[in-house]
């Protein structure tokens, strides 16, 4: 049986065909759906480029394809492109394909609109929080205050609806998206790392005056990651008196925002923006020079990137937003948007090497439950489930 599956990334497609990934999603993140189905057609956003990049990772191949839909950037772009993007998603879904959905997605919407009606069983994986996306202070668009009270709106009538659903996180989403009574409901994270990701055991925190060097992973293509936020906090700590660098690995369109905000600062021979880094071994590279992992988060699911630098054994700060606080202790966390709490945590860590161990020793524990061999049950379950409801679903077809 064949699996479509509709998304929100953003591919690179080259004249021969191939489509490609900067940074999620590569054949490798396929391979978990091709245990239970045959062939993986993905429905997503793809722009077209000349040549693929150093560092860009393949995803198409001989069991994974691809319905490219028009690519846009925004909800301007895609009021332009709409009549487009509809009429390639009406084509998406085979007769005798299982769906499943990665929520919340615009695409994901349009695609679920042709099931209304049909009683075609269909399954949703959450992955993150639309009412955090457009909280105040996360994005700027002028239709934000719109945005944020119809996209959960849309969320909650689709988990509602679905005959399954899977969550990335154990509790968070869960309770602000809840699947109906009855429904076959399960969590998993997206993160399944192989052992080359773990370190065997934590190095040994920083003594004596160097400087502790600060690292963020994320995109910067929105604030979401509140890089802005991290920035003035390690400004107000080097002000105090803190020896502090920062690396920032990401790249998007608020990159030459944050790094005049870092000159206007006087930062600008201790924050390094590294752009974007390849997956894997580059990134780790990076962790591995740092003494502190901080995400100060104004929306998350469950991110991938804090739980790679749990993995090298680094101690971690994050916002108690989404997922983080399942895989931070409460005294690492801060409230989003809080740069002086913010400021407050870092002096608090850095200044004590004690916790600093405890901190890295706990995160590497904690991280080895996304060992990829960890959620492989859950995950399959899943999997067989929409499978066998959707082949349930074509007998009553050819009745």
């Amino acid at each position: 049986m064949n699996l479509l599956v509709a998304l929100e990334h953003r591919f690179e497609g080259t004249p021969d065909g191939a489509v490609w990934t900067q940074t999620a999603f590569d054949s490798e993140f396929w391979s978990p759906y091709l245990e239970v189905f045959e062939r993986v057609c993905v429905v997503a956003r793809v722009r077209p480029v000349h040549a693929a990049l150093s560092g860009w990772k393949r995803v198409d191949g001989q069991e994974v394809s691809f319905v490219p839909v028009p690519y846009y950037l925004g909800p301007w772009q895609y009021l332009q492109r709409a009549r487009q993007v509809r009429r390639v998603t009406r084509s998406a879904v085979g007769p005798a394909d299982a769906v499943i959905l990665r929520v919340a997605s615009h695409i994901a919407a349009c695609v679920l609109s042709l099931l209304h009606g049909t009683n075609r069983p269909y399954g949703l994986e959450v992955v993150g929080d639309p009412h955090d996306v457009f909280a105040p202070g996360v994005i700027t668009h002028p239709l934000r205050p719109l945005l944020r009270w119809w996209f959960p709106r849309q969320l909650r009538r689709q988990c509602a609806q679905a005959q399954a659903i899977a969550y990335v996180t154990e509790q968070a989403l869960q309770r602000r998206y809840p699947a109906a009574p009855g429904t076959f409901s399960t969590f998993y994270s997206d993160v399944q790392l192989p052992d080359i990701a773990f370190v065997s055991i934590v190095r040994s925190t920083p003594q004596g005056a160097r400087p502790h060097t600060l690292i963020m992973v994320g995109s910067l293509a929105q604030l979401y990651k509140a890089p802005d936020v991290l920035i003035d906090a390690v400004a107000a700590c080097v002000r105090g008196g803190l020896a502090l660098q920062l690396v920032i690995v990401g790249d998007g369109k608020y990159r030459p925002e944050l790094q005049a905000r870092v000159a206007a600062l006087g930062l600008a021979d201790r924050v390094r923006f590294l752009g974007q880094l390849p997956a894997g071994e580059a990134v780790r590279a990076q962790l591995d020079q740092a003494d502190l992992f901080v995400l100060p988060s104004r929306t998350e699911g469950l991110p991938r990137a804090l739980i790679e630098a749990m993995a090298r054994g680094l101690p971690c700060i994050g916002s108690a937003v989404g997922g983080i606080p399942e895989l931070l202790a409460s005294e690492d966390l801060v409230q989003p948007d809080d740069t002086a709490a913010l400021v407050a945590k870092i002096r608090e860590v850095v200044n004590d090497p004690q916790r600093l161990l405890q901190m890295a020793a706990r995160n590497l524990a904690k991280a080895r439950e996304y060992h990829e061999g960890a959620l492989r049950q859950r995950r399959r379950a899943f999997y067989q489930y929409i499978r066998e409801k959707t082949e349930e679903w074509l007998r009553t077809q050819k009745r």
